[in-house]
């Protein structure tokens, strides 16, 4: 049975481009609604992403009044039925009803129609299915209101006939669940989920990654991570070992030193022990090329940050940099066992705060001026000079410095040439 609400709190079904569209699809016969996450975050006051159009009109129809109104449009789906719409840079996913005739996988065969309620019952969970015509009225179909009130995350029909058609939705099940849900996942989709986790195998890398990333920032990613676990889910995902304990606590430290949520170094927190792990996870995940650097970053000699003085620690914020020197600190911190209301540990994450790290002052010049010559040994005492300047703890004035550039020039200039 359909549902009823009206969203009173929406001045873009009103004015701006997304009415613009709807304006342009609601005519002549034709109906068009926003669906999807855009209808689901207004309901539930959050801040709106992209906004989905599904429309009675044909793509080839969409087409023509978009070229009509002198709006530029890209068939980026036009066999499944999506048409985008660009209107100064701002896209619009323009979709014909559908329902689908087989499915395999991702990919499916469908037919276009006229029916809403088909349209909906295809979709994923129930709080995805909802709709929301150019007045504001929300069409459910599914049960979705009932479930965003309750914030529960469903399956729209069979969990298993859901999940057989894309695989994804295992992933996503948790992922929306970390984003909207509250308490644990809904049972009967949590046990179809574990019952078809072998499909796993089937998806891309690709996609796998975008979903991880987008669980690991989520508000209720512990809670998700926990079940996907226990349910033996993360497994053939990572290819090794989930540390649950270490990722909760890395998460409470970026909350309790004010840090956003960074999906990296949270994925470092959960799977990263040794830089091994680092590289297969990254290898498994198809990460970038940035986010392996990090992962790996991350993993290598973190248990050395335990127990720091403060003349080390800036060692390390010297030779990391802030950022590889958070994500490290963090990781060894969330498997220290401590909490993460440390306060040593804190005092630690604070250092980049109350300490810029200063420029290392020697130059070749310096060398050269000892009679040092340009090649490799030249790069080599910069290196020995830069190692003892840190040891003395970054000295800037002259008679230090001279004292640095003297004795590493010296080492050089005494050995024999070959």
């Amino acid at each position: 049975m359909s549902g009823a609400r009206r969203l009173d709190q929406a001045p873009w079904l009103k004015t701006g481009f997304a009415a613009r569209v709807l304006k342009l699809l609601n005519a002549d016969g034709e109906e068009a609604r926003v669906v999807g996450g855009a209808v689901r975050n207004a309901l539930l006051d959050l801040p709106i992403g992209d906004v989905d159009i599904a429309t009675t009109a044909l793509p080839e129809e969409v087409i023509r009044r978009a070229k009509a109104a002198g709006i530029k449009s890209v068939p980026t789906g036009i066999e499944h039925g999506t048409v985008t719409l660009v209107i100064d840079a701002h896209p619009f996913e323009v979709t014909t009803l559908r329902e689908d005739t087989e499915t395999f996988g991702r990919k499916a065969k469908v037919a276009f129609g006229r029916d809403w309620v088909r349209d909906a019952e295809r979709r994923d969970f129930t709080i995805n299915g909802l709709s929301v015509d150019g007045e504001g009225l929300v069409h459910d179909y599914v049960s979705g209101l009932e479930d965003i009130a309750a914030r529960r995350v469903r399956f729209i029909g069979e969990p298993e006939k859901r999940i057989a058609e894309d695989y994804l939705r295992i992933l996503r099940f948790f992922r929306i669940h970390a984003a909207y849900g509250a308490g644990e996942p809904d049972r009967a989709g949590y046990l179809a989920c574990i019952g078809a986790r072998a499909g796993l195998v089937n998806l891309s890398a690709e996609r796998i990654r975008v979903e991880i990333l987008k669980l690991m920032v989520a508000n209720g990613a512990a809670v998700a991570v926990n079940a996907m676990v226990e349910g033996g889910l993360l497994l053939p995902i990572f290819g090794g070992v989930a540390y649950t304990g270490p990722f909760a606590v890395a998460i409470s430290a970026e909350r309790a030193l004010g840090l956003a949520p960074d999906p990296v170094r949270r994925l470092g927190a959960l799977a990263v022990a040794v830089t091994e792990d680092a590289r297969r996870v990254a290898t498994r995940l198809r990460l970038t090329n940035a986010e392996t650097k990090t992962l790996d970053s991350m993993g290598h000699r973190w248990w050395r940050l335990a127990g720091m003085d403060e003349a080390r620690a800036r060692r390390r914020l010297y030779r990391l940099g802030e950022e590889r020197y958070r994500d490290r600190l963090i990781l060894a911190w969330a498997r220290s066992g401590d909490t993460a209301d440390a306060a040593s540990w804190r005092e630690l994450a604070d250092l980049p705060a109350r300490w810029t790290a200063p420029k290392f002052p020697l130059k070749a010049a310096d060398f050269i001026a000892r009679g040092m010559a340009q090649g490799a040994e030249l790069g080599q005492a910069l290196a020995l000079a830069e190692d003892a300047w840190l040891a003395a703890e970054f000295p800037l004035d002259r008679p230090s410095l001279e004292t640095i550039a003297d004795q590493a020039a010296a080492r050089f200039n005494r050995e024999p040439k070959s």
